[in-house]
């Protein structure tokens, strides 16, 4: 099943990662079958990966840029608590409702909510997740300077950066990640070479997305967990299921 909520001309995908490469390795595939279909799409980064075994933060915002470009998105980083800092606050949580109310997407896409991985990811899942509902409330106060009006998403969308991080109480959504999504996935990622200096952090996602693929009878799938039932206005735009290994 493919993200076709709304036109290409107004669909547009706003992607959160606690770290510069948490988006491309855990949902990058996804971004690019979107972006490919003339939809639009921007990262927010949360740290510059200061705390990282490999690579400088002006490094790894350099890779994150180049790698944004190689998807078709936009990005820009944010300044919250620095990486492997991140606080739960409504400060925060207010901050990114308003990078959605500026932004207005129909799809938001933030790391798991799951504990048991790196504590940035689940924090930055739960912010995501608190802030696209206060960015709803007309009256917030500390949104009101902004001069947008408030906006409600009409998805939330969880990824998981690595297998500890996939939601085990929620189906996921399987993407189709064509050959055309696939080539600009992986260079996205190859694009992270300070990352992939010691470990094959490219392997373990194209692995993840082959296992995918074969469970649904295709090459390649990112799983995407959704944070609220799906609605459709028919059984048509619900697809296939799964079961074609």
């Amino acid at each position: 099943m493919r993200l076709t909520l709304n036109s290409p001309d107004t669909f547009s995908i706003l992607a959160f990662g606690a770290h510069p490469d948490d988006i491309e390795f855990g949902c990058g595939g996804a971004i690019a079958v979107e972006t490919q279909r003339g939809r639009q799409a921007h990262f927010v980064v949360c740290s510059k990966g200061e705390a990282a075994s490999n690579g400088s933060p002006e490094e790894r915002v350099k890779e994150s840029t180049e790698a944004a470009g190689l998807l078709g998105a936009t990005i820009e980083f944010v300044e919250l608590d620095g990486d492997s800092h991140l606080e739960t606050t409504t400060k925060h949580a207010i901050s990114i409702a308003g990078i959605i109310r500026q932004k207005r997407p129909a799809i938001v896409l933030a790391p798991s909510t799951v504990p048991n991985q790196h504590p940035d990811h689940a924090r930055l899942g739960e912010l995501v997740r608190d802030a696209a509902r206060l960015a709803r409330y007309g009256g917030l106060k500390e949104l009101k300077d902004l001069n947008e009006k408030p906006h409600a998403i009409d998805q939330l969308f969880y990824y998981a950066v690595t297998p500890d991080g996939e939601c085990r109480d929620v189906t996921a959504v399987l993407i189709d990640i064509d050959d055309k999504a696939l080539s600009a996935w992986t260079a996205a990622m190859s694009a992270h070479a300070t990352q992939a200096s010691t470990r094959n952090y490219i392997d373990l996602q194209l692995n993840r997305a082959r296992v995918l693929g074969a469970r649904a009878g295709i090459g390649h799938a990112i799983g995407l967990f959704p944070n609220d039932p799906m609605v459709f206005q028919s059984l048509e735009q619900a697809g296939r299921g799964a079961r074609h290994f």
